[in-house]
């Protein structure tokens, strides 16, 4: 009996140290390698936004060109129908 006990004793410390080993791990490699995965997801986001900010301006600038284009258009049929 007393060797059960033993046995179970030793098995307990085994696993504890397997669980201290798990704790430490998780906090020293598995956190950190969290966080810097956010915070890199962060600056993909800001690249993200400043890239949409770019292509939305983009695209307002398309539209006044269009816009310039086709007030050129108009004045260059102007002469015409005076002439």
């Amino acid at each position: 009996m007393k060797n059960d006990i033993n046995f179970i004793n030793n098995n307990i410390d085994i696993l504890n140290k397997k669980v201290t080993s798990i704790e430490i791990h998780f906090e020293n490699v598995t956190d950190k390698n969290i966080q810097t995965i956010a915070e890199g997801h962060l600056d993909l986001s800001r690249k993200l936004d400043d890239a949409l900010k770019v292509e939305n301006e983009k695209e307002l600038l398309v539209v006044r060109v269009r816009i310039i284009e086709d007030e050129l258009r108009k004045m260059k049929e102007q002469p015409n129908q005076i002439a």
